[in-house]
């Protein structure tokens, strides 16, 4: 619906986070089985919080957003970098940096999806999970048109649609790890590895 410039909506911080405290507990609780101590992780799309396990240090996070005070914000990002990817979808990351990449709760915001996707590719490491996840909140005005058509499940397929677009991962999947179904935020998983050489 809105089609102004990106930097301009993000331009005012917002340090909240988009989904309820459940769903934040849900999401930590996935991402402490996902991604190992050791590992260098990308923080796509990233804004004050990136809902690690407090209690696991990575060996980096790098957080990629669009508001420098969200990202100073964020304690668990190890660097901070400001980037529009509506202008420009290419990561200013070399191939194979990372270990786990995750885009939490803003997928629905990408105008280049399938670039966005061959990057992500291109920068994790083969073998490396990319974690997506989504719930029913968004600033409507800058969701994508086809993601306002949708339901949750739909959702779900269409990210898959990204994973397979971008032809460098192995075949996505779905989760649903809603915490309390109809009493809380609904969350959603889409998940894929990079292919191994």
């Amino acid at each position: 619906m809105d089609e102004s410039d990106d930097a301009d909506f993000y331009d005012q911080p917002r340090l909240v986070t988009h989904i309820d405290d459940p769903a934040c507990a849900a999401l930590n609780d996935y991402f402490r089985n996902q991604f190992p101590a050791d590992n260098e992780l990308l923080d796509l799309m990233s804004s004050c919080v990136s809902h690690l396990p407090w209690d696991i240090t990575y060996k980096n996070v790098t957080g990629l957003g669009m508001n420098q005070v969200e990202l100073d914000e964020n304690p668990q990002l190890t660097k901070r970098i400001v980037h529009n990817l509506s202008k420009d979808p290419t990561l200013p990351f070399a191939n194979q940096s990372f270990d786990g990449c995750m885009i939490t709760v803003s997928v629905q915001y990408l105008i280049h999806p399938i670039e966005v996707f061959s990057e992500i590719a291109r920068v994790l490491r083969p073998g490396s999970s990319c974690v997506v996840s989504f719930s029913n909140r968004c600033f409507p005005t800058k969701a994508v048109a086809i993601w306002h058509h949708l339901d949750d499940m739909d959702h779900g397929k269409l990210v898959e649609y990204y994973f397979e677009k971008a032809n460098g991962f192995d075949k996505p999947g779905t989760c649903n790890i809603s915490p309390n179904p109809g009493e809380t935020d609904p969350l959603f998983i889409v998940h894929a590895q990079v292919r191994s050489l």
